[in-house]
């Protein structure tokens, strides 16, 4: 008969959501040690109860509200610890009174004054960057330097697979530290060394390119630095992570955390005479809880003497007004044990399985930018064992940022819903957002809906939109970390699942085919591939009396695939815009399409336009593999000029793993003054996602160098043209063999950077970029 493995800190909160009392009580007892060695290096005397007291107060509070940690619960509470001392310091000090004190959940670090920049180091950045369990597994055991044995009930691991789990937290902190250092511009010859360092520190490397680094690094500085941090993690982990943590003295709380016993029923009970004894203006600090942290800590003294579990009211309140008068302790008759307590029995596995757990995210896609139209996304998972209640989400939209009534919007956009969404949600507009529902959610499964909005051009620049999720007692609730820019690219579609993206495109004008060399060019070849060396002139390639321009490209979709979205973009050197024609493959005449959206701006030798018509329902219904043709747009010829046209689309695709697709449509001018331009990649998956990206870019030239793009890794080769990552726009085209003069249509393939973000740079080119399509594989 095997022995039950204690549940981690991971179920025990899971159980605390469900009102489960009990498993709060071990957490405490799990964790009070470490809260009062970082306490006592910051207060001193009875303070030091009242701060601890405060501090597991506040945690239960987010918790009961749906926030808080989903598994590293030593590092939020050490969080806590450390805001808690620094707000109760500026009330005491009148630097700010109670009522602006508001409820918050430390996600990310509580940067003490004294270490302001700490946070920005790589180090920290990358172990920021991991899953929370792997940041509990590398504090605990590297950080906190304790025995896998000790680490075991905290992570619901056995001592071998904590350590199995320390080593490739390890290796992802490498990899994340290595993804930091290639997202900033290094110099050329240390990139192929950096990109192989991590294999060097595993050594995994053949003898020859051991040599290589070992000889580059002995030289170079800065990558010897690079070395030494991945050879010792560790230590980095220590000298910049610990004290990110636990703050400027956290040598000391190390020292005592090894001295420390845990405190039992009889300290709890300690504790909670502490907090009543707490003066009334930090109590308020609190959060008004008080009363839900006295249910919990009678509830620990119950379980401690065996007797039956007081539980916590079912909905826990939302925050308080700060209090007029001490809070009336509940009274119990507990007899206090004269030793330590029993222990708190580990809860007994049922066949029954576990309750739902979600877990919530909203962003704007690409970017909330003033003036223009935009989407926000809310992404839900069930991580529990059990379906979801049918979920009710409340979208709460920034200042100057409103719903898109369907009235304004194009037909085929109209099927999605009444406010943009996608599976199973509904929606309707509700004062400044929107209130959507969806039925249950079955267990291990997520969902997406995606809101198309407004922004004005007013807009003013803050917090992002926020979402409340309500699935029977379940709350939670999330927020964008950006809000309204003043510039970026919205996006025109968005949407996840086993979906990919695609485009095509070609050029209508090329050089003349009668002059001399004319027909090498058109194959590519010779020193003359630009359309500033030639009289462009209108190209018409499908032999039909009824078109003066016209070019074709091949499309190739995934098997089983279908088009979720197909957008339709054309531009040209000219100031007047108009339609396109474009023919389905297997189609004998051309269908008019009108454009949606105009964008008129100025490159060096005059205007210049880019139009977009979403053609959803156009390539949708059709047979959709083979050439593509589009013809007669309104354009200019002559030297310098261009004009083309691209077919982009998100697919579906059964082969692909769950994606999240976005399409980002902002014609802009890069070169000369403004050479590098970099457009955010909001509300997609972190750092070393594999990601597929389609550009189109008008008036690249080939034989001007210098044209980069790169996801925050480096930059990326282009799967056609000559494959020159430093010459990126070279007038090719997917679908098209030959030279496309000014038209670009490009696939790359690369890692989405650490901090998600398309940057392009030109060198001596002007190009005018238009479409960026992008799929990236979705963390789970």
């Amino acid at each position: 008969m095997g022995v039950e493995s204690p549940q981690s800190d991971a179920d025990l909160l899971q159980a605390v959501r469900a009102g489960n009392a009990a498993a709060y009580g071990e957490l405490y007892e799990r964790h009070v040690a470490a809260a009062r060695a970082l306490a006592r290096q910051l207060v001193r005397g009875a303070e030091v109860d009242d701060v601890v007291a405060e501090s597991f107060t506040k945690i239960l509070d987010l918790v009961g509200r749906g926030g808080g940690p989903d598994s590293g619960f030593r590092t939020y509470l050490l969080t806590v610890v450390r805001r808690t001392v620094y707000d109760r310091s500026r009330v005491e000090s009148r630097q700010v009174t109670t009522g602006e004190i508001e409820l918050y959940d430390p996600g990310l670090p509580f940067v003490d004054p004294a270490l302001v920049g700490l946070e920005k180091s790589l180090i920290a950045r990358a172990y920021l960057s991991l899953p929370e369990r792997w940041r509990a597994v590398l504090w605990h055991t590297e950080v906190e330097r304790a025995k896998p044995a000790e680490v075991a009930p905290l992570l619901g691991l056995s001592p071998n697979g904590v350590a199995a789990l320390a080593y490739r937290a390890r290796e992802g902190l490498r990899q994340a530290y290595l993804q930091m250092h290639l997202g900033s511009p290094p110099q050329h010859d240390c990139r192929p060394v950096l990109g192989k360092m991590g294999a060097y520190v595993r050594g995994g490397l053949t003898r020859r390119d051991s040599k290589v680094v070992d000889e580059h690094v002995s030289g170079c500085e800065e990558c010897h630095g690079v070395l030494l941090e991945l050879t010792d993690v560790n230590r980095g982990l220590r000298v910049m992570v610990g004290p990110l943590i636990a703050g400027p003295l956290f040598g000391g709380y190390a020292a005592a955390l090894g001295k420390t016993g845990l405190v039992g029923a009889g300290g709890a009970l300690r504790l909670f005479g502490r907090l009543r004894r707490v003066p009334k203006q930090q109590v308020a600090v609190a959060g008004g809880t008080v009363a839900v942290a006295a249910a919990v800590l009678v509830a620990l003294l119950l379980v401690a003497d065996e007797m039956p579990i007081v539980r916590p009211p079912a909905s826990t309140p939302v925050a308080q007004p700060p209090v007029s008068e001490s809070p009336v302790p509940i009274p119990v008759p507990v007899p206090l044990p004269s030793e330590r307590p029993a222990p708190i029995p580990a809860p007994v596995k049922k066949d029954k399985p576990g309750k739902a757990r979600l877990r919530a995210t909203i962003d704007a896609l690409g970017s909330l930018v003033r003036a223009q139209p935009g989407i926000v996304g809310i992404r839900l998972r069930n991580y529990g064992e059990s379906p979801s209640e049918e979920l009710s989400a409340q979208v709460d939209l920034p200042d100057g940022v409103t719903l898109i009534p369907p009235a304004r919007r194009h037909q085929s956009a109209a099927r999605l819903g009444p406010v943009g969404t996608v599976d199973g949600w509904s929606c309707r507009p509700v004062g400044g957002g929107a209130r959507c529902t969806r039925q249950p959610l079955a267990a291990g499964q997520g969902t997406a809906v995606f809101l198309r909005v407004l922004v004005a051009d007013e807009a003013p620049q803050g917090a992002g939109p926020a979402v409340r999720i309500a699935a029977g007692p379940l709350r939670l609730q999330a927020q964008a970390e950006e809000g309204v820019r003043v510039s970026g690219a919205p996006a025109r579609f968005a949407t996840d699942g086993k979906v990919t993206v695609r485009a095509i495109g070609n050029t209508l004008l090329s050089c003349p085919a009668e002059r001399e060399g004319c027909l090498e060019t058109r194959r590519r070849q010779g020193a003359q591939r630009d359309n500033d060396l030639w009289p462009m002139t209108a190209l018409d390639q499908d032999e039909r009396a009824d078109t003066t321009s016209s070019s074709g490209a091949e499309l190739s979709l995934p098997k089983g695939s279908e088009v979720v979205w197909a957008g339709l973009y054309w531009s040209a050197a000219g100031e007047q815009a108009g339609p396109i024609k474009l023919r389905p493959p297997g189609r004998r005449k051309y269908v008019t399409v009108q454009p949606d959206e105009v964008t008129m701006r100025e490159l060096p030798l005059g205007a210049a336009y880019q139009a977009f018509a979403d053609v959803s329902d156009l390539v949708g219904g059709s047979r959709r593999n083979g050439t593509w043709w589009a013809a007669d747009v309104p354009m200019t010829t002559g030297a310098s000029r261009h004009a083309g046209w691209s077919l982009v689309l998100i697919v579906t695709d059964p082969s692909e793993p769950y994606s999240q697709a976005v399409v980002l449509d902002t014609a802009t001018v890069i070169g000369g003054a403004a050479r590098r331009v970099r457009v955010p990649l909001g509300g997609l998956s972190p750092a070393a996602a594999p990601a597929r990206l389609e550009l189109v870019t008008w008036e690249g030239d080939a034989d001007l160098k210098g044209d980069k793009v790169s996801l925050g890794s480096g930059p990326l080769v282009p799967g056609g043209g000559d494959r020159d990552r430093a010459n990126v726009f070279d007038g090719s085209s997917n679908g098209v063999a030959g030279m496309t003069f000014g038209t670009d249509v490009d696939t790359v393939g690369a890692e989405l950077g650490v901090d998600p973000g398309l940057t392009i740079v030109t060198d001596k080119d002007v190009v005018l970029f238009g479409v960026a399509a992008l799929s990236v594989r979705a963390r789970s």
